[in-house]
């Protein structure tokens, strides 16, 4: 199973048209099923001191890294660039998923990276980041990553519009797929 995560809990985030494209892609693409996180679209009630004990984890939490998280071989996240990296609730929720069956999580696991960001620089910093807490943990990232940078010149009415970037998603996802 892939699990595609769309990094950010922001509401009408443009990383959304960004992560359902890469969705869409692996889905068409992979004989695997493909699942898809929008940090969005969870309930945020596992953010508090108990998120740190696993016997007192909130519901949502636990019900997300067993169906999400653990059975998943593959990781595919799309990370907007906030302040000059990672949005913290990513960070938050790898943190949270970290308490309970940590080995489950990434460990021995291939996780492809994209960013994306207003700026000119795709959120490198950020992948790096997140190349780091991964390879902390035991994950396996794909070397080539996907900086995707001033995205509002990409995209008319929520469509990404730009061939160039279209064609470098879907080689990023092909590449994905032989990772």
């Amino acid at each position: 199973m892939i699990t595609v995560i769309n990094g950010t809990n922001r509401s009408e985030n443009n990383t959304d048209i960004f992560a359902d494209h890469f969705f869409e892609l692996i889905q068409q693409k992979s004989a695997e099923p493909v699942k898809y996180l929008a940090l969005h679209s969870i309930p945020h009630d596992w953010f508090s001191p108990e998120m740190y004990d696993s016997k007192h984890q909130s519901a949502t939490i636990t019900a997300l890294q067993d169906e999400l998280i653990s059975p998943a071989n593959k990781f595919f996240i799309v990370s907007p660039e906030y302040n000059g990296g990672v949005p913290g609730v990513l960070k938050l929720f790898i943190d949270a998923i970290s308490v309970r069956n940590y080995s489950t999580n990434f460990k021995n696991k291939k996780i492809g990276l994209a960013g994306v960001a207003s700026g000119r620089a795709g959120n490198l910093r950020g992948m790096d980041q997140l190349t780091q807490f991964f390879h902390h943990m035991g994950g396996i990232v794909m070397p080539k990553q996907l900086p995707i940078s001033s995205i509002k010149g990409l995209l008319k009415d929520d469509i990404i519009i730009e061939a160039a970037t279209l064609e470098a998603m879907e080689k990023h996802v092909d590449s994905f797929l032989k990772f």
